[in-house]
């Protein structure tokens, strides 16, 4: 059995290599919370140097929409690869998948609703 910070840490590896594979480059930075039926995936430094300039240099939040449209289509396609990764690192199935990005920030989150509250090992005191 896994403790929490180790279905955290195999969440973060999974994603980044997700984000590698399917986007082209990983995350500047990648975080997870395990918190009850939920896990938020928070991913700092995510988009390209076309994809800034691309929201940059078209009007009127054209470039932040057209941004978005195609980062929604990307995660839904890959959904079941995202979600099977998920599930075979929780022991617990995904019951929903959320996904924003944020085009100033430079941020993505994930979250992951789960069937139920995975079950872990809890961590010894001063390991």
């Amino acid at each position: 059995m896994k403790t929490q910070g180790e279905i955290e840490a195999a969440i973060c590896e999974g994603v980044s290599r997700f984000q590698q594979e399917y986007m082209g480059r990983g995350p500047k930075d990648i975080h997870t919370h395990l918190i009850g039926d939920l896990l938020v995936v928070r991913l700092k430094g995510v988009l390209t140097v076309a994809e800034q300039q691309l929201v940059e240099t078209l009007t009127a939040g054209k470039g932040r929409d057209l941004l978005k449209q195609v980062r929604v289509q990307l995660i839904e396609t890959a959904r079941p690869v995202l979600e099977a990764m998920v599930e075979k690192t929780a022991s617990i199935p995904v019951v929903s998948l959320h996904h924003d990005i944020s085009t100033v920030t430079g941020e993505e989150v994930i979250i992951f609703t789960l069937a139920k509250s995975p079950v872990f090992r809890e961590t010894r005191k001063g390991s």
